[in-house]
């Protein structure tokens, strides 16, 4: 079945994680991505193992499917001419050196785009192409301690902690591809080319959301939650007799119907929850009562009483035992929507 990039032709000079899931993705869609790769070893993570899956490391197979893969020696003459044509019928070119070393290698934008007038080109880097930062290599670990990700991931109390994967990379891959499918929908309707550009610092920043919101209305930094939600109770794990299990009750009517699942109907008569904000207010104690039901049952039991306490458009989500993520979902399907997802 063609996808709907079929017939795009994608020029990937990426290595390592950021640029190549963003070119995986354009290939996922039908577009063809032709990977150039080093000759001593190819890309880093080629040698970023154990574990391998035949001869090749499972960390570089997870981003790099659906490509051709070429090796060059980028500093030979003849290298450069190979490039230089494939410029030429190459619809998107996508490249996350560090900035200025595309202008070294004879091949800036302003020389592509008149080997190529209508070529989409994005550059992905660390701290953007401009600015005091910018000649400093991006790695996801930098960018998430610098964006105040770690400030705010991690146990109540604890140090900073970063995600367990690569989000800076993995989402800058995701943004460069969306710009880079915006640029091809402009390009068809103008047959102008483009500039797309993300780091993985600007990347992070643009996902606080939330938490920067709270940071510029109280002037005091985000700290770890663990699992819970800082705006939302109850939203977060709790224990059980054999594993955890996430709650989300992301508004009153789902609140009440927790309760009721899990044999906590007073907590609805109590003035310290009776709405969103006083829950967050008095979420130690809410979380204490709540966990101290929770502990009585298994995690499948718990799991069944919130299912069952739903609509059919109940939404569960399992994950590795012991934890499970539950969640309700009732009321008119839109206000009321699914939250189940514990806050990583």
């Amino acid at each position: 079945m063609k996808g709907p990039l079929t017939g795009i032709r994608v020029l990937d000079l990426t290595r390592a994680l950021a640029g190549p899931y963003c070119t995986m993705m354009l290939g996922d869609m039908g577009a063809e991505v032709i990977k150039i790769e080093s000759l001593d070893g190819g890309d880093d993570s080629r040698a970023w193992a154990p574990p391998y899956i035949g001869r090749e490391s499972a960390y570089y197979l997870s981003c790099n499917r659906n490509k051709k893969s070429v090796a060059l020696n980028l500093r030979s003459g003849a290298a450069k001419k190979i490039l230089t044509d494939l410029f030429m019928v190459s619809d998107v070119v996508v490249e996350n050196f560090r900035p200025g070393v595309m202008k070294e290698m004879g091949f800036p934008y302003e020389t592509l785009k008149t080997i190529n007038p209508g070529v989409i080109f994005c550059s992905i880097t660390g701290f953007g192409t401009k600015g005091p930062e910018a000649k400093k290599p991006g790695f996801d670990l930098i960018a998430q301690g610098m964006s105040g990700f770690m400030s705010f991931t991690g146990e109540v109390g604890g140090g900073p902690l970063k995600v367990g994967v690569a989000i800076g990379d993995i989402t800058s891959g995701m943004l460069a591809a969306y710009g880079i499918v915006t640029a091809l929908y402009h390009r068809e309707r103008t047959g102008e080319g483009q500039v797309v550009e993300t780091s993985l610092f600007e990347t992070l920043v643009a996902q606080l959301t939330f938490q920067a919101g709270r940071y510029f209305a109280t002037g005091i930094a985000p700290s770890p939650k663990a699992t819970a939600n800082p705006l939302i109770a109850p939203y977060e794990s709790f224990a059980c007799r054999d594993g955890y299990i996430n709650i989300a009750a992301a508004n009153d009517g789902l609140f009440a119907k927790t309760c009721e699942a899990i044999g906590l109907p007073g907590l609805l008569k109590d003035p310290r929850f009776v709405n969103n904000g006083l829950r967050v207010k008095n979420r130690e104690n809410l979380t204490a009562l709540m966990e101290e039901k929770t502990r009585t049952f298994k995690v499948k039991d718990v799991q069944k009483k919130l299912d069952d306490a739903g609509s059919q458009r109940s939404h569960l989500v399992a994950g590795p035992d012991p934890q499970i993520g539950a969640g309700l979902c009732s009321g008119d399907g839109q206000r009321d929507r699914p939250s189940h997802l514990r806050e990583d």
